[in-house]
């Protein structure tokens, strides 16, 4: 067979990473090229996230529009995958029985199996069971997109915050093993991948078992990757705060590929609000937690999510989260209204007022621009290093005799930047920095940094603690 796929994604980072499998999957079994045209397709895939509120609702209107293409192509084959999957599974076939796969983010590595099964049987496929680590040891060689990838190094949570439904849709904490992680970004690395992002639900929950059967934590693979020659550049999300350990705080301090950026959700700044959403910490703890990390990482960037108006938050309360923005200035934050997740303990609570919530959320929005913009000044008149991802062909044209790229600093931050020369894209360059907006910075190149991919410094003057 031969064809064309087109997948949509929605959701974090591991769904962007399992929606690349499946495609390298069905490349490997069934010859089916990617298309960015869902009319062209001989399958169809959804990938769901169930985080947000009316996600079902919004999959099911989906699968409604794609119905047509269905009725005019018959031998279609839609699938839905991920975490709306997990939770919904024979429903979805019940409510749209049009669909011909059903599959969890464990069991993606089966759809070439599924899509035969489908044909053979005319009946439709559900597979959403936990096969712990299963999907990674039936996965194609990893293929490079460009020169940074994702690298998923565990499945699941067992952390069970009160409002989240990952440890139900994903299961339990799986490691995969030290081994397999490191060959997988060693064939990254072969071919040209120059920054590898380790993910994980909880990353730094990670304890992966070695081949002679020590069990070793995720700051002994970060000095692992550190000796891989190619790459250049390592970054891990997303953190548990529980789980930021002294290990991890001595890999930024002694793995120079290590980049100075941290995404540390906590979620609340209020002790009581903390303790219904099954934190496990307090406000005070998180604090010292990123003060800590600030003295011991210089020029450390943090990044955090807050969910806004959870079940019963008072006034005062929230008052307690606005104050802690303003106590850890971070650099980046990403805040949504709380959205009740079917079979949830926090599903239980009595809801906020949505006006009130809404209101809540824009003071927050508010208030993180002001220091979002500081941090992004904080950075007038340094040096940072840049990933180059590609050229830039946005905004006012460019100058004669110069090429505009952009790309990430150290930091997660985007600089668009001019240099005199052609740049390759996936190269390390170091650019003085002249202009912050509240997004980005821009700049011009210093000298490319290349053929050394390693750590320069990304600031001549350190940046304010915050």
């Amino acid at each position: 067979m031969s064809g064309k796929l087109y997948i949509k994604t929605h959701g974090c980072q591991m769904n962007e990473y399992d929606s690349s499998k499946m495609a390298d999957v069905l490349a490997a079994s069934h010859g089916l090229e990617l298309t960015t045209n869902e009319a062209d397709a001989d399958v169809i895939l959804i990938n769901t996230c169930s985080i947000r509120e009316k996600a079902q609702e919004k999959v099911f209107s989906q699968l409604g529009r794609w119905k047509e293409l269905k009725q005019a192509k018959p031998a279609l084959v839609i699938g839905v995958g991920g975490c709306v999957a997990s939770q919904e599974g024979a429903a979805i076939v019940k409510r749209a029985p049009y669909v011909d796969l059903v599959f969890g983010p464990q069991t993606l590595h089966r759809l070439p199996q599924m899509i035969e099964m489908r044909r053979s049987t005319q009946r439709p496929q559900v597979d959403i069971s936990f096969p712990e680590i299963e999907k990674f040891d039936h996965l194609p060689e990893p293929r490079k997109e460009g020169p940074a990838a994702f690298v998923s190094i565990m499945e699941g949570c067992s952390k069970y915050c009160s409002y989240c439904v990952v440890p139900y849709t994903r299961g339990e904490e799986i490691s995969r093993p030290f081994d397999d992680v490191i060959a997988e970004i060693a064939a990254l690395a072969d071919q040209g991948v120059r920054e590898i992002t380790l993910l994980g639900q909880n990353v730094n929950a990670w304890r992966g078992p070695t081949h002679d059967g020590a069990i070793v934590d995720l700051g002994v693979l970060i000095h692992a990757i550190d000796q891989l020659d190619g790459i250049g550049r390592i970054r891990f999300m997303t953190s548990h705060p529980l789980e930021f350990s002294d290990s991890l705080i001595e890999a930024y301090a002694n793995v120079p590929k290590l980049a100075n950026y941290l995404h540390l959700p906590v979620q609340s700044g209020s002790d009581r609000v903390l303790k219904a959403m099954k934190r496990g910490y307090t406000r005070a703890w998180f604090l010292d937690k990123v003060a800590m990390a600030r003295k011991k990482i210089p020029n450390l960037s943090i990044s955090s999510d807050l969910i806004v108006a959870f079940p019963g938050e008072t006034e005062e309360e929230f008052a307690e989260s606005l104050q802690l923005i303003e106590d850890a200035r971070f650099d980046f934050l990403f805040s949504f209204l709380y959205s009740a997740r079917p079979g949830t303990v926090a599903a239980e609570m009595q809801p906020v007022a949505n006006a009130v919530a809404k209101a809540r959320l824009m003071r927050l929005f508010d208030l993180q621009a002001g220091i979002q913009a500081e941090r992004m000044q904080a950075f007038m008149g340094t040096t940072a290093e840049v990933l180059v991802d590609g050229r830039d062909e946005r905004g006012e044209p460019v100058p004669a005799g110069q090429h505009r790229y952009h790309g990430r600093d150290r930091h997660w931050k985007t600089v668009v930047f001019t240099s005199p020369v052609p740049l390759e894209i996936g190269s390390l360059a170091e650019v003085k920095i002249d202009h912050a907006s509240p997004h980005q910075l821009k700049g011009s190149l210093v000298v490319s940094a290349a053929t050394t991919p390693c750590r320069t410094p990304v600031a001549k003057t350190a940046l304010p603690l915050a």
